[in-house]
């Protein structure tokens, strides 16, 4: 299997922010990006393997700035590091005030995919080749994220375990 380069994955999405869109606040339902982040990424991480894939673990999302109504919403995705089935896709959240054309980041996350055949049994995925610094950095460092999340996958099994056996609903 050829490795692909990251910038054969990378999708960009802009969108506006809604009325329907905000809280309280008057900013973006943070659940709302986290959704539209999911549908970027999930395009990212298809465009990379050609195969089906389905949402393992959404590893982080930082919320770094409030999003406005005045602002557009870019979302920019693209596969960062491979393990064998899996693939990491970055998202970086740019907003920009459509009155004044000021743009800035307002939030990050780390997702993981896995790829899928045609029976729904994970399949293997290419490598991931870097060329920029922001991919080569966040290649470089792929192989600490996928060890937290082994870790914490491993944590959240166990958790689940112990709460299915102790049957608090019963």
């Amino acid at each position: 299997m050829e490795p692909k380069y990251c910038k054969e994955s990378r999708v960009v999405h802009t969108d506006l922010v809604l009325p329907n869109d905000t809280n309280n606040h008057n900013t973006l339902f943070g659940g709302v990006l986290m959704k539209r982040i999911d549908g970027v990424a999930s395009i990212s991480a298809k465009r990379h393997c050609r195969a089906e894939v389905v949402t393992a673990s959404t590893d982080s999302v930082d919320f770094l700035e409030p999003i406005l109504p005045t602002d557009s919403i870019c979302i920019e995705t693209f596969v960062t590091w491979t393990g064998r089935t899996s693939m990491e896709v970055f998202a970086k959240v740019i907003t920009e005030d459509l009155l004044s054309g000021k743009r800035r980041i307002a939030a990050t996350a780390f997702l993981t995919f896995v790829a899928l055949d045609e029976n729904g049994k994970p399949v293997a995925v290419p490598e991931v080749i870097p060329e920029t610094p922001e991919e080569q950095k966040l290649h470089e460092t792929g192989d600490q994220r996928a060890l937290v999340r082994k870790n914490r996958r491993a944590e959240s099994k166990k958790l689940a375990q112990f709460i299915t056996t102790q049957k608090p609903w019963e």
